[in-house]
């Protein structure tokens, strides 16, 4: 029976609508009734009568309806809409019987037009939240209004009933609602005032609740009426005013790190508007936010999956159209899906609007390409958080320090304030925060090797080139090489990515010419020259316009060339089948870009603590994962992915144990399956048996991630799993003898002997929330065994101690500023070539076709990263080389390409804890602990370095 008056079926919607109207009836009599009372005080037609009560008897219907559906019988009768049909039926019985006016309590009616934002709803009148606050705002002013006029026509027309003579005035029940009115809205003429105690008693207690009801009801109306209209406007695009749209997750703390980044990118010369197009009204903090901002942000009310508000922002005209995801979603399989959709509404309206979107997930990125109108060359991209993170901390493994360090020439969130705080030697922080750019070379550079460009451009241009985008194939195709092969020799308009300060330091190398700029030694001096060798520089849209030229150069094709300059495969050893009887099991996967095997059973992969396995792991890497059975997944092929990267060899591969619960770790098993050297062991990076039982004191590297099920919604209290086990894991660390400890970076290497020393467990931590960093620092011992930076920057992970991925959220701006920056983190990060060969991988027959032979030795001959020591080989014998002579020399003699320093901090430094040095000065004099940040072609072992 409650079913059947619900409005969850049809029969329950009839009802609840016809007792409404019906009320609204009844309430329209009772005001006839009063008229015709003041006029005509014992006569009232027998026809109003007889249709009062028809409906009441329909309401003494319902009511039994009611109290025989209803579960709390008790509650029922204390519910307001039983209370008004106690007052207002038996008064409208009693006239029926007297044939004479009888109004009791009957203005109690006017109470069931809260009903009326209900109704409303189930008839889709109202369907936004605009409009429901609007009307509940609506029902609640006038049924309140209408009920206190009700009571005080009541009380004044009859009088207290102890006084006597009848104290009584008569009032018609439309000045009540004047006198109601004034009283509300604070005016008090006092033209007409209550005589009775009641009515004055009455009016103390409304006059505290009336004026609060009206003096925050017209306020909030209006305003939603104003910012209504605001938020629903058009916007008027102006001519020669650059403006881009952000939607998808807009909310305060997105918007606020959006604003920030974007402003942090412009250097403060704001020459783009942002519009926010978002799917809620925004709240007070929200709208502060939008003011401050108001010269260069503008909200509108809307959503991108309607065509009617993509018109509104003038999508079609827009430069971007920038998709924000939100990281901490606890569904980000329907996040992802979602921005998807956007993504696919605006290019069906818009087919030439340039998208770049956020996405939690990896494998959610197979549908974008699927979108019609999508192109990664006219600067379509994606930022993957999952893909970035995890290729992040995979990378820290290898690399000490690297998180730091392409934080700081990406992002540029260089902790400078540590460094002043812990140096003294000042010439270490310089001036200058250096970052990565992109640019076009000259075409002077055209025939050369990237050695010859490399070493030129840091010798007398003062500039580092880290790696130059290739082009191949037929329809544009282009693919980041970084520091490539010394047999691939640049090609007329290749775009090159520098380690410089400013655009203007990048422009050298775009403006340099060999007859003007051969004999100027000041780098400062080159600019522009007037020899008209040189074409002028080219607009993104006109950039697409060589990819047609850069295919066909002296008549032969790129396609042809790229295939003649790539080298052999080389191996260390000599022997190229020395590898394959290591490694028998292990191929390359499609197109060379990882070690891949046949599926492992999961019970084989599985370890014990019976298992005589584990008593052999050495130099491993230990990765702590928490979940269930129900968790969404982290997606560890993201992780396992850039450690089984072909830029390694098999030898130098490390095995990976992933630590954590059973019934976790199954799920995610078929997506890694076929990467060797993979070990599972269940049971908790909590528990101190089971780290002991995967050694996690000989791992070379012990990686937590956080779990993407929260424990509390408190922020303080998401990373808790994550904090205590790095705890877990700290407490076993443990001290070691000098011999132990050269062998990890050869004699010397350790700085000081006298102090201390320990065996640091490198271990790099999640967090969802970087400001739970303190909970970590403030751990015993945290002076000493926690980096400087960690203490102050929460972000930065100099010493693999903490990662949070909240960096990441300014990869959106610097992306819509040169997406060729993002295709670079990516293949240093991830190991990715570019967008358009990971599409090509999910077409077998074509990958079979036509990558076997020209794809294939792009990735192959990719170079991986390494923190390499100073070798005897790179020092000339004296004790005074830079920075710049270790870097000609590791470039002349292995093609190997240095580009920052991992340097220890003063004593007392027990823990022998190091900071990132980004793009060292040339003339930064080199010390015997240095390590070095190196870029190191494939077929050359790090060990013989």
């Amino acid at each position: 029976m409650e079913m059947m008056l619900s409005a969850q079926t049809s029969v329950g919607r009839v009802l609840m609508i016809l007792v409404f109207l019906l009320n609204i009836g009844t309430l329209i009599i009772y005001f006839i009734d009063l008229i015709e009372a003041e006029q005509l005080p014992y006569s009232l037609p027998a026809r109003v009568i007889y249709v009062d009560k028809f409906f009441n008897a329909f309401f003494v219907f319902y009511f039994g309806l009611r109290f025989v559906g209803a579960d709390d019988k008790l509650r029922f009768w204390l519910e307001l809409n039983s209370l008004v049909d106690f007052f207002t039926i038996p008064p409208v019985f009693v006239s029926a019987l007297l044939r004479k006016n009888c109004f009791g309590l009957r203005f109690l009616r006017a109470l069931r037009l809260l009903d009326l934002p209900r109704i409303l709803q189930i008839l889709r009148i109202t369907k936004d939240d605009y409009s429901i606050r609007l009307s509940k705002l609506f029902a609640m002013f006038i049924s309140t209004w209408l009920t206190a006029a009700g009571f005080i026509h009541l009380v004044e027309n009859n009088g207290d009933p102890w006084v006597q003579p009848v104290n009584s005035q008569h009032i018609t029940y439309f000045r009540c609602m004047y006198l109601v009115m004034v009283t509300m809205s604070t005016v008090g003429y006092g033209d007409v005032v209550v005589q009775t105690a009641l009515g004055r008693t009455f009016i103390f207690f409304f006059i505290i609740g009336g004026l609060v009801l009206f003096a925050n009801l017209i306020p909030e109306v209006l305003e939603i009426v104003q910012s209504r209209r605001g938020y629903k406007s058009c916007y008027e695009v102006v001519s020669g005013k650059n403006y881009i749209v952000v939607c998808g997750n807009v909310t305060l703390k997105s918007v606020t790190t959006f604003l920030k980044d974007f402003l942090l990118q412009d250097k403060g010369n704001v020459c783009t508007e942002i519009l926010f197009l978002g799917e809620s009204l925004p709240s007070l903090e929200l709208e502060a936010v939008f003011k401050c901002y108001s010269p260069y942000a503008t909200f509108f009310y809307g959503s991108a999956l309607n065509s009617e508000d993509l018109k509104r922002v003038r999508m079609e005209s827009a430069n971007a159209c920038l998709i924000l995801a939100d990281v901490c979603s606890p569904e980000p399989y329907t996040e992802d899906i979602s921005n998807i959709m956007r993504v696919l509404s605006v290019k069906n309206h818009c087919p030439k609007t340039r998208v770049i979107l956020q996405i939690i997930q990896s494998r959610n990125k197979v549908y974008l390409p699927n979108i019609p109108n999508w192109d990664w060359k006219m600067g379509d991209s994606i930022i993957c958080f999952a893909e970035l993170k995890l290729g992040f901390m995979a990378q820290s493994c290898l690399v000490p320090g690297l998180s730091t360090l392409l934080t700081s020439l990406f992002i540029g969130k260089e902790n400078a304030e540590t460094k002043r705080k812990h140096l003294k030697d000042k010439m270490l922080l310089g001036d200058k925060d250096y970052r990565v750019m992109a640019l076009q070379l000259s075409n002077d550079f055209a025939g050369m090797t990237f050695m010859e460009v490399c070493r030129l451009c840091f010798v007398k241009l003062n500039l580092i080139l880290l790696g130059i985008e290739l082009q191949f194939g037929s329809r544009g195709e282009s693919a980041i090489l970084i520091n490539p092969s010394p047999q691939i020799k640049l090609c007329r308009n290749t775009m090159g990515f520098f380690i410089a300060h400013s655009l203007g330091e990048v422009k050298r190398a775009h403006f340099y010419c060999r007859v003007c700029h051969s004999d100027i030694q000041d780098p400062e001096q080159i600019e522009k020259c007037q020899c008209g060798s040189k074409p002028s520089p080219k607009t993104f849209s006109e950039k697409m316009k060589f990819y047609g030229e850069s295919l066909v150069l002296d008549g032969q094709p790129a396609k042809l060339r790229s295939l003649s300059i790539l080298p052999p495969q080389r191996f260390v050893d000599g022997d190229p089948h020395a590898q394959e009887e290591e490694s028998s099991s292990v191929s390359l996967y499609l197109t060379g870009r990882f070690h891949w095997c046949d599926a492992i059973p999961l019970h084989e992969a599985l370890l014990s603590c019976e298992n005589q396995a584990v008593l052999y792991l050495q130099d491993h890497i230990l990765v702590c994962v928490f979940g269930d059975a129900n968790s969404p997944l982290i997606g560890l092929q993201d992780f396992v992915m850039p450690l089984r990267a072909t830029n390694l060899l098999y030898h130098e591969l490390k095995d990976i144990v992933l630590l954590g619960p059973l019934e976790y770790l199954q799920r995610e098993w078929k997506f890694i399956q076929n990467f060797p050297k993979l070990w599972l062991f269940s049971g908790s990076a909590l528990s101190c048996a089971d780290l002991k039982a995967v050694n996690v004191q000989d791992c070379a590297a012990c990686v937590i991630l956080s779990s993407n099920t929260p424990i509390s919604n408190n922020p303080s209290l998401v990373d808790t799993e994550s904090i205590l086990a790095t705890l877990n894991v700290r407490s076993m660390e443990v001290k070691l003898s000098s011999s132990s400890l050269d062998a990890v970076f050869g004699a010397g290497a350790l700085g000081n002997q006298s102090e201390p020393r320990y065996k640091r467990i490198p271990i790099t931590t999640e967090l969802k929330f970087s400001p739970n960093a303190r909970f970590i620092n403030e751990a015993p011992r945290s002076s000493s065994d926690i980096a400087e930076e960690d203490l102050l920057s929460p972000t930065a992970a100099p010493a693999g101690a903490i990662f949070s991925d909240g960096f990441l959220n300014s990869l959106l701006s610097m992306t819509y500023y040169n997406h060729h920056i993002l295709a670079l983190l990516q293949a240093l990060v991830t190991s990715r070539t570019s967008p358009e060969l990971e599409q090509l991988e999910e077409e077998d027959r074509r990958l079979s076709r036509s990558l076997d032979n020209v794809v294939q030795n792009p990735y192959q001959v990719r170079c991986k990263l390494a923190l390499l020591p100073l070798s005897e080989r790179w020092l000339s014998g004296g004790m005074e080389d830079s920075f710049g002579d270790i870097y000609c020399k590791a470039l002349d003699t292995f093609g190997i390409l240095c580009f920052g320093l991992y340097r220890l901090t003063e004593e007392p430094n027990p823990f022998k804890n190091r900071f990132v040095i980004a793009r060292p000065a040339s003339d930064l004099k080199m010390l015997p602990t240095d390590l070095l940040f190196s870029i190191v072609p494939f077929n050359i072992a790090t060990e013989d370095l």
